[in-house]
C-alpha cells in the first residue's frame, strides 16, 4: 500500500476511533490544525456531515450541554473549538477564566455527543480553525456574528450557519458574580457559615 492509501486507512481507523463512546481525551484532543484537516478529510470520505462550534465553556453548566447537545443534532460529528486561557483573558479580563484551559478541553470531551475539541489561541488568525475545518454546518449563538459575516462565512467556508440562542437560565459571569457575594442561586435560602445552601421550602437539618 502507497504512503497516501496508509495515510488514508490511518485517519479512518482513527475517526472509527473518535465515535467510541468513552472520553478518550488523549485521542479527542487535537491542537494542530492541519491534523484536524485530515481527520475532517477523512469523515467526509465516509459521506458523514460535519458540524462545528466554538465558546469559552467556563464552568460548564446545564446552558452549554443543552447547547453542545443541539449543535450535534445538525450533523454525524461535533468539533468544538475552545476558547484558550489567552484569549479569554483578553476579552474578559485577568479574573477569568475560572476554570483552566486543559480542564475545561476534558471537561468539553465528557460532553455527550462532542467528537472532537482544540483550542482557538490568540495567535491563531481571525476565523482560522472554520477555514481548517470548512463545516457543513457551523453552529454560533444570536451575538457571534453579523448577517454580512454570516453571508461571507456561507459564501466561502461553511455550507450552512445555524444560529441557536442562549441556553443558559444564568450566564457564567452572572453565577460568578453569585458566588464572590455570596449570593444563592434562585430557589436557595443563605447559607450560615460553613453551611451548604438549602433550596427553599426545605427545612434545615
Amino acid at each position: 500500500m502507497n504512503r497516501a492509501g496508509q495515510s488514508l486507512l490511518g485517519s479512518q481507523e482513527l475517526t472509527s476511533s473518535l465515535f467510541a463512546d468513552a472520553a478518550n481525551f488523549e485521542l479527542r484532543f487535537v491542537e494542530s490544525y492541519d491534523r484536524i484537516a485530515t481527520v475532517v478529510g477523512a469523515l467526509k470520505t465516509l459521506g458523514l456531515r460535519v458540524v462545528l462550534t466554538s465558546g469559552s465553556f467556563d464552568i460548564i453548566h446545564e446552558g452549554h450541554s443543552m447547547y453542545l447537545e443541539a449543535a450535534r443534532r445538525f450533523g454525524d460529528f461535533l468539533i468544538v473549538g475552545l476558547d484558550s486561557d489567552d484569549k479569554i483573558r483578553a476579552r474578559k479580563g485577568p479574573g477569568r477564566p475560572a476554570v483552566p484551559q486543559m480542564e475545561r478541553l476534558r471537561m468539553v470531551t465528557h460532553q455527550r455527543g462532542v467528537g472532537l475539541v482544540t483550542l482557538k489561541g490568540t495567535r491563531h488568525p481571525r476565523w482560522s480553525l472554520i477555514k481548517a475545518v470548512g463545516p457543513d454546518v457551523l453552529v454560533a449563538t444570536e451575538d457571534t456574528y453579523t448577517a454580512a459575516e454570516i453571508a461571507e462565512l456561507e459564501s466561502r467556508y461553511c455550507t450552512k450557519v445555524e444560529v441557536l440562542e442562549r441556553m443558559a437560565t444564568v450566564s457564567t459571569s452572572a453565577r460568578l458574580r453569585r458566588i464572590q457575594l455570596g449570593i444563592p442561586e434562585p430557589g436557595e435560602t443563605a447559607a450560615g457559615p460553613g453551611d451548604e445552601p438549602v433550596p427553599a421550602g426545605r427545612p434545615r437539618s
